[in-house]
């Protein structure tokens, strides 16, 4: 079998997790498709920690230290996204609400 890492890095991930055909592939330039896994790479890293505390967060570090760096960048990828559409939403309050 020929070992490329196209196939490995660029063709595999954009069939199985963006879903497209080999004709869609061939269809599009190459630094599309780039950009295409570049952005589902950042979107993973978006919604990688969606669901868990910081003391949920702390609770798995003991056990994996490797967790508090992913959620690092996790936090990093949300305040950049954050400041791109204008700043820190704010939460919302009981006052806000009535």
């Amino acid at each position: 079998m020929l070992e490329s890492p196209d196939a490995v890095l660029l063709y595999i991930p954009l069939m199985k997790d963006l879903g497209m055909k080999w004709s869609d592939i061939k269809e599009t330039p190459r630094h599309e498709l780039i950009g295409l896994l570049s952005a589902h790479a950042e979107y993973e890293t978006f919604h990688s920690m969606d669901g868990y505390s910081e003391k949920d967060i702390s609770e798995m570090a003991k056990d994996k230290p490797e967790i508090r760096t992913q959620y690092i960048k996790y936090m990093q990828c949300r305040r950049k996204y954050e400041e791109m559409l204008g700043g820190k939403r704010q939460k919302p309050t009981f006052k806000g609400i009535v």
